[in-house]
């Protein structure tokens, strides 16, 4: 029986990428000036599937791609520090973050350990809505500045496509310059209804009005 664990494969594999790597001289800013916010499912290859190479884009990732405080916080630095100016959100069909309720899963949590999470686990009842309101909460963030090249998308992981999410007849995030969104952007969770009941989070979040026009 083999005792190899995946580290060690992760490692061999990493030593044969190495042979032929040519990318060392790559500058830190990513050369196409923008940033990715994506699932970490397993299923998603941001890198293939978007047809980016290594020093195109920043690439953020977490459960569901949803913006949380932390995203943003990358956000802010790929913009201001690194001089990106695009933000591309990816989410996906089937996503596990369909599946449950943050209460549920804090209730089980707390019986195993005694204490319950202070974060909100982010689950969410509808896909498309997810997708506009991470688009909302980077709108309503005013650390960050540039916000009119922002556009979300799904993928469908049974044909491998994306398909851009529209709001009100054009891209959600689309066409927004100039709108200045309202308050502050470091609270993040908040009380919302799904499908599966009401999912509250530690504090409070207000989504930014959907501008006019």
């Amino acid at each position: 029986m083999s005792t190899e664990t995946f580290a060690d494969r992760c490692v061999a594999n990493n030593a044969r990428y190495a042979e032929t790597f040519d990318k060392g001289d790559a500058p830190i800013p990513p050369a196409r000036k923008a940033a990715v916010v994506a699932c970490m499912d397993a299923r998603m290859e941001t890198g293939r599937l978007l047809g980016l190479a290594e020093g195109d884009a920043h690439v953020i990732r977490n459960a569901g791609g949803v913006v949380t405080e932390d995203v943003l916080r990358s956000l802010v630095i790929s913009q201001r520090l690194l001089g990106t100016q695009e933000i591309v959100l990816v989410q996906h069909t089937e996503c596990g973050m369909l599946t449950f309720r943050d209460d549920d899963v804090k209730d089980a949590i707390e019986a195993d350990t005694g204490l319950r999470p202070s974060f909100a686990l982010e689950a969410f009842g509808e896909l498309e809505e997810n997708v506009r309101q991470s688009i909302r909460r980077i709108e309503a963030c005013p650390f960050i500045p540039v916000k009119d090249k922002i556009r979300g998308f799904v993928y469908d992981v049974k044909t491998g496509r994306i398909s851009e999410v529209v709001c009100g007849g054009r891209p959600a995030g689309g066409g927004r310059a100039g709108w200045a969104p309202p308050g502050p952007c470091g609270n993040l969770s908040r009380t919302r209804r799904t499908p599966y009941g009401s999912s509250r989070s530690s504090t409070p979040w207000r989504d930014p009005p959907w501008p006019a026009g």
